[in-house]
């Protein structure tokens, strides 16, 4: 059964970033993607949280919990991409790809599209692990709601304070060092990632009765990977380097990549 779940979900994933991928090609807007991206996880995520589970009463209080926060989590972060893509011009990650991959674009934004696909499979794993968790609601809930809640706010903190920023005129071309983006070149990332540590924190069953929700860890380490060595900062911080030069190689020096603390001398 679990199985069955889980190739449906991937399926249902590949179609949906292959529907982003005909919006992107009609809207020549590629930004769209990842607003579609974010709410086909959250519906992979809430598909898992609520999955009967044999010999449970339907739904859970736990699954429930967890169908919660990726509610929560998808709704804000797709209604934010949604109006960032609205308001402005193409990511400037997608602008660089057509740039790059030319004539070639659409085949190779369709096949990145798909992987993207994977990574979201992947990723709702842990979603997954942390909705089965067997055990009564304990501890390991309640920290894993305040792990998101913390990370919802900092990360809504800070595409407040760069929005803000960005709309002021005077600041066209100039680098946002205001708030927590004085401690961290992408704190909006961090928090990202942070969210996802609340899925390990519900899933552990501190008993030892049951270690596949060890396997929750997975998200949060893979996002990890993604945001500060894929797909996240390294083709922002390229793009930044060629618009801002050495105004973001300064910046670069005195601010932490990813976490938000201050660099002591």
């Amino acid at each position: 059964m679990i199985v069955v779940l889980i190739i449906a979900v991937t399926a249902a994933l590949s179609i949906v970033m292959t529907a982003a991928w005909v919006v992107q090609r009609v809207t020549h807007n590629a930004g769209w993607v990842d607003t579609i991206w974010t709410f086909g996880t959250g519906a992979a995520g809430i598909a898992y949280a609520l999955a009967p589970m044999p010999g449970v009463p339907w739904p859970g209080p736990r699954q429930l919990l967890v169908a919660v926060l990726v509610v929560a989590w998808s709704l804000r972060l797709g209604f934010h991409l949604a109006e960032r893509t609205r308001r402005g011009p193409e990511d400037v990650r997608y602008a660089q790809f057509r740039i790059e991959w030319g004539a070639g674009f659409e085949v190779r934004m369709f096949r990145f599209l798909q992987i993207q696909a994977a990574a979201a499979a992947f990723l709702a794993l842990s979603i997954l692990a942390a909705a089965r968790n067997p055990g009564p609601l304990g501890l390991g809930d309640l920290a894993g709601l305040a792990v998101f809640m913390m990370a919802t706010a900092g990360e809504t903190l800070a595409d407040r304070q760069l929005g803000l920023f960005r709309r002021d005129p005077t600041h066209r071309g100039k680098i946002c060092e205001r708030g927590l983006w004085r401690w961290s070149r992408h704190p909006n990332y961090f928090f990202e990632w942070l969210g996802w540590l609340a899925y390990p924190l519900i899933a552990i069953d501190w008993s030892g009765n049951d270690l596949w929700g060890w396997f929750a860890l997975t998200g949060p380490a893979f996002m990890y990977v993604l945001l500060v060595h894929v797909s996240g900062i390294p083709p922002l911080e390229q793009q930044m380097l060629r618009s801002r030069g050495e105004a973001y190689r300064a910046y670069q020096a005195r601010t932490r990549p990813f976490l938000p603390w201050p660099i002591t001398s």
